[in-house]
């Protein structure tokens, strides 16, 4: 089969690999008919997430047919249709058992690459690292998918596959990250970030009662899909915008009431701590850019809850924590528990309160992944969503 495999810092290639097989009675193979390219995969691409091979098969988000399933495996059948989500869970764990299945203690073999690294280990992840389990993803023509007795989401429905695909990853994670925001009826809420993640997060952020959202970013395409949503927008790339100004203007002083950091680790900005966090990662004294988490803790008001669906990686220098301490904030964040989204959130798409397929812009070829790649990350040919359909051949 084709797939788009990692094979260093900034370079991914389309390789022809060996078919995945079934190697535990829990598995399925699933012939991917959809699959993306996620804003984290970036972070794989960019080099900031440890323990990558050449070789690895990358991507997290995907959806497909049941090709084939293990002899334990009960809830499945060949030709069935599924969205596979990007954490995996073995459901019967601690954790899994407080429906807190990212932290799943039985998912990820490499638990000791993570607990190195950060003194426990989460769930596996789909296409992202050895040190979360070495897993294939699912850019490519087919997966393995372990414990398909627990993930994948059978769909019963004709809705085409860009409106469900989302479901995956991006959809509940920002439906999280506003839950996690804690939001009250009426609530101003600010979301730095104006990517996938950050346009479910907007809608969510509506769906659960706020008031007002303000949404932060610099790309135009970006603010015009927040706005499109109701959101209030922020430029912060314009002359003299001063995003803690603009948020204590638009809030009489007080700050907003939640604060979203929909970036996360490689965060842009031309201020000087933009500038000062750039050195530092490039000289390896620092692993992350957390100019948003700064902006993020500074501004949310006192009492206020901070949610942070972005991606950090390691280690962060320059946190204003001593604010957070005096303002009294909570923060809440995390991989996403995705078993505890899907159904509902699916659920909404069927009675028509969100298409989700609104943030795709580019459609392309597996042949195409390793050029978009490189769009996606320099921002280039106004690109929101990239969606992949592994069968197709590349246009001519």
């Amino acid at each position: 089969m084709k797939a788009l495999c990692w094979m260093g810092s900034g370079k991914v290639e389309i390789q022809t690999v060996n078919d995945p097989k079934i190697l535990n009675p829990h598995d399925a193979i699933i012939k991917i008919t959809r699959t993306a390219i996620c804003g984290s995969d970036l972070h794989l691409f960019d080099g900031f997430i440890p323990t990558m091979e050449a070789g690895d098969i990358l991507g997290h988000e995907f959806m497909g047919i049941v090709e084939e399933v293990g002899k334990s495996v009960d809830n499945l059948k060949r030709g069935d249709r599924v969205v596979v989500p990007f954490t995996i869970a073995c459901g019967r764990c601690e954790f899994c058992q407080k429906k807190i299945w990212s932290a799943c203690d039985n998912t990820n073999p490499n638990a000791h690459l993570m607990e190195a690294a950060y003194g426990y280990s989460g769930s596996g992840l789909f296409g992202y690292s050895h040190m979360m389990g070495g897993y294939a993803g699912g850019q490519a023509q087919y997966v393995r998918v372990p414990f398909s007795n627990v993930g994948p989401l059978k769909i019963e429905n004709d809705l085409p596959d860009e409106k469900i695909l989302f479901l995956s990853d991006i959809f509940p994670t920002g439906y999280m990250a506003a839950e996690n925001a804690q939001i009250q009826d009426g609530d101003t809420v600010a979301v730095w970030g104006c990517g996938p993640v950050g346009q479910f997060a907007i809608a969510s952020a509506f769906m659960l009662g706020a008031g007002r959202v303000i949404a932060i970013d610099r790309l135009p395409e970006r603010l015009e899909l927040a706005r499109s949503l109701g959101a209030i927008i922020v430029d912060y790339s314009e002359q003299d915008v001063s995003v803690l100004t603009a948020l204590k203007d638009l809030t009489g002083g007080i700050g907003p009431d939640a604060c979203i950091d929909a970036v996360g680790l490689e965060a842009h900005s031309t201020t000087l701590q933009g500038i000062y966090d750039v050195v530092k990662t490039t000289l390896m004294l620092e692993t992350d850019r957390p100019i948003v988490l700064r902006q993020a803790i500074q501004s949310v008001r006192k009492g206020g809850t901070l949610s942070i669906p972005g991606v950090y990686g390691g280690l962060l220098d320059k946190v204003p924590f001593g604010a957070a301490f005096g303002k009294g904030i909570t923060m809440k964040m995390g991989q996403t528990n995705m078993h505890n989204y899907m159904k509902p959130l699916l659920e909404r798409i069927e009675k028509g309160h969100i298409d989700p397929s609104y943030i795709i812009s580019h459609r392309i070829s597996l042949d195409e992944a390793p050029e978009m790649y490189k769009v996606w990350r320099d921002k280039k040919q106004s690109v929101t969503k990239i969606v992949i359909d592994p069968w197709i051949e590349k246009a001519a």
